[in-house]
């Protein structure tokens, strides 16, 4: 009889939101809000890896987040009746590779024999069972090679980077051929004419073993968080980094520090329903919508009105003859601009809290 792969999810939970201000606090970020379903973006990313199937097997997860935001994490993990096996306090934020070093080192801790599923805490999967699938075909490649899960692009996407597919690993699973940054409409536009390039979606999949030895182009980072693990304060799961080491660990995505670099990159492209939950005009994107193209949570009155994100947070919002707009109110902030101008938010929240 086969047996499973157990696998230990780390969930990175230490994003800002800002461009989804002002619901997205630093306070009470984004993954803790409800923006693609009924529970909170975390408390969906830690119940998407929990359970077995045939092949695989999750043990309960290690969350990396910041130390502020212990009351959101436990309220959180009790609401879906999920356990950690650690929750790590980061004393300030230094990135993924800071964050894929820990969770590594940590992982060999629990299980020197599972593999590590590391996952960003904002994103959003409409297809859970294909991608548990994507999991357990990139499960063998995944013992020897850093996999990362590419999404399929079915559409010129430009707000993403992309990874070009190389020789074939193993079914569904190739080499790296290279990584492209953000490109122009065009190029874009010839990616998904050619076929074989994926968005980049920032979810890794490795053995500890294998991730901590491809950082050798930036071993300080990895040297510097393991050392801030090594004198962590520890009180039962909960694991408090020691802040002197850590701030010392230079800043770096995992894609920088390490993916680049790396010669035993590998790619998994799926087509999940993958979102990244990073901005108003996303959320208008997925949500459910009126006959008229309207997205609207809470207390909305809208007359006369099309293809709006309307959204009152214990505030009555009332359009009339409006169109293509972002209307977010809270008892604190109402922030109204149009649709397509949804960058801006980041800007209007530098602003505001001058």
């Amino acid at each position: 009889m086969r047996m499973k792969q157990r696998i230990i999810p780390a969930i990175m939970s230490g994003g800002a939101g800002t461009r989804l201000w002002p619901l997205s606090t630093d306070a009470q970020p984004k993954q803790f809000h409800a923006l693609a379903g009924t529970r909170s973006l975390f408390a969906e990313t830690v119940a998407r890896v929990s359970g077995e199937t045939d092949a695989i097997s999750f043990a309960p997860p290690i969350v990396l987040c910041n130390s502020s935001h212990k009351q959101w994490i436990d309220a959180h993990l009790a609401e879906i009746g999920a356990s950690a096996s650690a929750i790590v306090y980061e004393p300030v934020a230094r990135n993924t590779a800071a964050a894929a070093a820990v969770a590594a080192a940590l992982g060999a801790e629990i299980d020197a024999e599972a593999l590590v599923l590391l996952l960003p805490a904002d994103h959003s999967i409409a297809d859970r069972e294909g991608f548990l699938a994507a999991i357990a075909r990139a499960a063998p490649i995944a013992r020897e090679r850093i996999v990362t899960f590419g999404i399929e692009p079915n559409r010129p996407e430009t707000g993403y980077g992309y990874i070009k597919s190389g020789a074939t690993l193993s079914e569904g699973v190739f080499a790296i051929d290279s990584f492209r940054e953000k490109p122009q409409r065009e190029i874009a536009e010839r990616y998904l004419a050619e076929g074989g390039h994926s968005w980049n979606a920032g979810m890794f999949f490795f053995h500890p073993r294998t991730m901590l030895e491809e950082f050798a182009a930036n071993a300080d980072i990895r040297d510097r968080a393991l050392a801030a693990l090594a004198a962590a304060r520890r009180n039962g799961v909960e694991i408090y980094l020691d802040a002197e080491h850590f701030a010392r660990a230079r800043s770096l995505p995992l894609d920088i520090a390490v993916m680049e670099h790396t010669r035993k990159g590998a790619v998994a492209p799926c087509a999940i329903g993958w979102a990244d939950i990073g901005a108003w005009d996303e959320i208008w994107r997925l949500a459910a919508k009126d006959e008229l193209g309207n997205a609207i949570h809470g207390d909305v009155v809208a007359v006369g009105s099309s293809n709006n994100l309307l959204r009152g947070e214990g505030v009555k919002v009332c359009v009339s003859g409006v169109n293509d707009l972002i209307v977010i109110a809270t008892q604190k902030t109402v922030i109204v601009i149009p649709r397509e101008r949804a960058q801006d938010v980041k800007q209007l929240r530098e602003r505001a809290l001058k």
